[in-house]
């Protein structure tokens, strides 16, 4: 008989206070969010003090909603999971200290995830992640290739070695002067116009599963401001047309090449930046090429930072007996391990 496992988990690594309870790390029971997008728009980007300040605002009442929305009390939770890291460490601080307190208070085992895993495991949501599986991890911090031989083992295979895909839709986003977030809005752009712009696919044809983007964004950068200056006029829905075709090329290339050389049996999308149209299209169309391994798009609802994802991946390190007490603390560096390839 299986034992029924309620897991409540705090999220606050950037600039959304999150808190969840989930169901033996497949079901939401109750998922609160508090969005801080409006406070953070008029500086063009997350500022860290008015994000740790908004977390401490609305932790607890989360927990309370929480609780409230699934019926249950904290005599009913099995434990408490929350990401440890990366993020900005302000943030972390606040779901670390928000998670330790109630841990402590109701006696309940303290689990402390990583950001990235939670992002993986929300694949689990849709269906179960069969191993050995593959993931593409594409958000504002972070773009890398993680291959997983089995339940609770990540290593990465290709990472970004400069700006993460995320981080250059908000640079170009901003550049272009539109507002902050502007990812989702270049997504919408691309799908109006035409590659017309010749962008460079930066390190498309190395043998490696690497990525980098810093180029790319400056050469955007560059041909705004060179037109600008010859009072040229530029076709901002062509060039986010462009820039969006340069990031998905190298994003479903390297992806294809991984997928070749590591036969999975599962390939997961997630991040922020996998709620990209473009991205999920060519993903899609990649996929038929690879009849043998299960696609599993993480869904849009849950592809931004959130805690169901932090109590998914906090179920399966609660399983595998990972544990926190009083000293854990947040660790804003927090990576997984690359791969060892005399080890694989």
């Amino acid at each position: 008989m299986t034992t029924e496992r309620l897991i409540m988990a705090f999220e606050s690594s950037a600039d959304e206070t999150s808190v969840a309870i989930i169901k033996n790390g497949v079901e939401i029971v109750s998922l609160a969010t508090a969005t801080q997008i409006k406070s953070h728009q008029r500086f063009g980007g997350i500022v860290p003090e008015v994000a740790s300040r908004h977390h401490i605002e609305q932790v607890t009442i989360l927990a309370d909603a929480a609780l409230s929305d699934a019926g249950l009390t904290y005599d009913d939770l099995t434990a408490i999971a929350v990401t440890q890291g990366p993020g900005l460490v302000g943030a972390l601080l606040i779901g670390v200290t928000a998670a330790k307190t109630i841990a402590w208070a109701h006696r309940l085992p303290l689990v402390p995830v990583i950001h990235l895993a939670g992002h993986i495991s929300a694949a689990n949501f849709v269906e179960p992640i069969v191993y050995p599986a593959l993931a593409l991890m594409v958000s504002g911090g972070h773009t890398e290739l993680v291959l997983m031989r089995e339940e609770f083992d990540y290593v990465v295979i290709g990472d970004t070695r400069d700006d993460a895909a995320g981080e250059a839709y908000d640079k170009v986003g901003r550049v272009m002067g539109l507002p902050y977030p502007s990812g989702k809005i270049l997504d919408e752009m691309a799908h109006q116009g035409q590659d017309t712009y010749n962008l460079p696919r930066a390190m498309v044809k190395e043998d490696n599963f690497d990525f980098s983007f810093s180029g790319l964004k400056s050469a955007v950068i560059n041909l705004l401001h060179n037109a600008e200056q010859r009072g040229e006029e530029v076709d901002e829905v062509n060039l986010a047309t462009s820039f969006q075709a340069a990031v998905v090329e190298v994003l479903v290339t390297k992806t294809r090449r991984a997928l070749q050389e590591y036969p999975v049996k599962s390939f997961i999308v997630a991040g922020g930046v996998a709620a990209n149209k473009g991205l999920r299209a060519e993903l899609s169309d990649m996929m038929v090429e690879f009849p043998e391994t299960t696609y599993i798009p993480v869904p849009l609802s849950l592809a931004g930072d959130n805690a169901a994802m932090i109590g998914a991946a906090g179920d399966i390190a609660y399983r595998h007996d990972v544990r926190g007490d009083w000293r854990l603390n947040a660790n804003p560096g927090l990576e997984f391990p690359y791969l060892d390839e005399e080890e694989f």
